[in-house]
């Protein structure tokens, strides 16, 4: 199975495990708002700019890399909520 490297509901629907990491242009971000973040991109995760899955032995682990236009559009739906 090839391109595991964008949103797939099927693949998403086996994820066992999260994980998340931060592109080199975000800046620095405090923990509260690291914490929110990863919690509100992996809630959504078919809108996450950077998403991949890995094979684990029990399903799929789902990593999304949280750019700047991640955070911009959380907080403008945070914002607007």
């Amino acid at each position: 199975m090839a391109g595991y490297n964008k949103f797939d509901a099927r693949i998403d629907s086996l994820v066992m495990e999260t994980i998340t990491h931060w592109d080199d242009e975000v800046g620095e971000l405090s923990p509260e708002d690291k914490n929110w973040l990863s919690s509100a991109v992996h809630q959504s995760p078919e809108q996450a700019s950077q998403i991949s899955y890995e094979r684990s032995h029990t399903g799929f682990t789902r990593i999304i890399t949280v750019t700047v236009d991640d955070i911009e559009r959380l907080y403008n739906e945070r914002v607007s909520s």
